[in-house]
């Protein structure tokens, strides 16, 4: 979490990142580790939407036509270099 107490990008995958090595150990009882893995698919969701959401600021800075730069929204498997 933030200073702000926000649960942050950072936080969330440090924590799942330790969700998976201790269910990756074998050695808790079942119904610990389902509330492990339930715990690991929010935060694994929670992730997922931060990743969206920062994938939607990005922009691309290209030149145009007319030599000035131009930004344009950021497309998966675009390319930006000038063939």
């Amino acid at each position: 979490m933030d200073r702000k107490g926000k649960k942050t990008f950072e936080n969330a995958l440090s924590q799942l990142e330790s969700i998976v090595a201790r269910l990756e150990d074998g050695d808790l009882p079942l119904e610990e580790s389902l509330k492990l893995f339930e715990e690991g698919i929010k935060l694994s969701r929670f992730c997922n939407q931060k990743l969206n959401e920062a994938q939607k600021k990005v922009e691309v800075l290209l030149k145009g036509n007319g030599g000035e730069v131009e930004p344009h929204p950021f497309e998966p498997g675009e390319t930006t270099e000038e063939e």
